[in-house]
């Protein structure tokens, strides 16, 4: 067995101290307010300056070793963060989602240009990426944003954006947004390109930060492009890219990192809950009761459930980074979890009673957090659908 190396150890250590003092007391109040913490909030200075958890959590360090522990280090980071409070933890500076679809798909000088910002630990910063429209969830094939090639002003290609993204989190804080558009919708996916969008761009307006059930701790945007125009270096991985017929499959690469990385947050979710059972019990039941021990059991079978998932989530990881293909574990993993993790609130909350819906205690609001996990990067049917294509080995999955 490979034990985690001391600085791994480290890290988590600290995202502890952090998570009992600042993120689970921020993610309570942004539950409370609906309003996630604002970008001048002090915390993310803290983490800025420490270098971006956010940075650590969706597998921003490359290495050559396949046995390094950065990879999973990564993702135990980030499942130690939503631990606390996944809200806040995707609201952390970074580049976000936008970080794999920049690092599977941008050119060398794209990386260069968009990433070496999250370097500066003066400002607090953030990326993102969005790609659903009010069409297009589940299925992205179907995006209708259209990108248009123009003649430069000055000379030179620019292409013109226009539709509109919905569920775009951190968008509207973002320094730049991947988004993802086609040349031609009759064309399907070999139709679909990725930009990256700045903030201030002219023709990109957020209209809306939306009400969440949940997860109120990061902010989620809707947008519209009108008529916004980029330069030709804004089409992420250049034109070659696209002329070997890799678009939609480029998107469907990001997936495969950000699912595992979605299931590493909800097994932290899953952890908070029986962990907050286990102190009523300790706390409220007679030492040898037979309520005690039901409760105790039950509570073991939600470990063990967890336990998979994380294994599940890190198989698809140490695959990403090995560079095998982790399609069929990614989805994998996210078919996996939202089940066991929405049991495990669940049987914390029956285990607690009257007492685990009050809504001032953490299990009620785990409870409605824990739902995104059903819905984000793909669907149960999505995931089942990727899962037999790649069975049956299907063209395109």
């Amino acid at each position: 067995m490979i034990e985690l190396d001391k600085r791994t150890q480290e890290m988590l250590e600290e995202v502890r101290s952090l998570g009992r003092t600042h993120i689970r007391p921020m993610g309570l109040e942004a539950d409370r307010t609906a309003m996630p913490p604002p970008v001048d909030h002090e915390f993310y200075l803290i983490c800025t300056r420490q270098g971006g958890l956010v940075s650590r959590m969706i597998g921003a360090d490359e290495s050559p070793n396949a046995l390094d522990w950065k990879p999973v280090r990564n993702f135990l980071v980030g499942e130690e963060c939503a631990y606390w409070d996944r809200g806040v933890a995707l609201s952390l500076p970074g580049p976000g989602l936008g970080g794999p679809a920049l690092r599977n798909t941008g050119t060398p000088e794209q990386r260069q240009r968009f990433l070496s910002i999250f370097e500066d630990h003066s400002k607090a910063r953030w990326g993102a990426m969005a790609m659903t429209e009010p069409e297009a969830g589940s299925d992205v094939a179907r995006i209708k944003t259209r990108a248009r090639k123009v003649e430069g002003k000055h000379g030179g290609d620019e292409w013109v954006l226009n539709g509109q993204k919905m569920f775009g989190s951190t968008s509207a804080r973002a320094d730049w947004v991947v988004v993802w558009a086609t040349i031609d919708p009759e064309l399907g996916r070999g139709g679909h390109r990725a930009f990256v969008v700045e903030r201030g761009t002219p023709g990109f307006e957020i209209i809306k930060i939306e009400h969440k059930m949940g997860s109120r701790g990061y902010e989620t945007a809707s947008f519209v492009l009108e008529d916004c125009r980029l330069p030709a270096e804004n089409l992420l991985g250049g034109e070659a890219f696209y002329e070997a017929r890799k678009g939609f499959k480029a998107s469907m690469a990001t997936f495969n990192m950000t699912r595992p990385l979605h299931t590493a947050h909800g097994v932290g979710m899953g952890r908070a809950a029986p962990d907050y059972a286990v102190d009523f019990v300790r706390n409220e039941y007679p030492a040898q009761g037979r309520r005690r021990q039901r409760a105790l059991e039950r509570l073991a079978r939600i470990r063990r459930g967890l336990h998979t998932a994380r294994l599940l989530y890190l198989n698809a990881v140490w695959l990403a980074k090995t560079g095998q293909s982790n399609v069929l574990e990614a989805s994998f993993a996210k078919m996996y979890s939202p089940p066991v993790i929405l049991d495990a609130v669940a049987t914390a909350l029956d285990i607690l009673g009257e007492a685990g819906v009050r809504n001032d205690l953490l299990l009620e609001k785990l409870y409605r957090d824990v739902k995104i996990l059903d819905i984000g990067e793909g669907t149960q049917q999505v995931q089942r659908h990727v899962v037999a294509r790649q069975m049956l080995n299907m063209p395109g999955s």
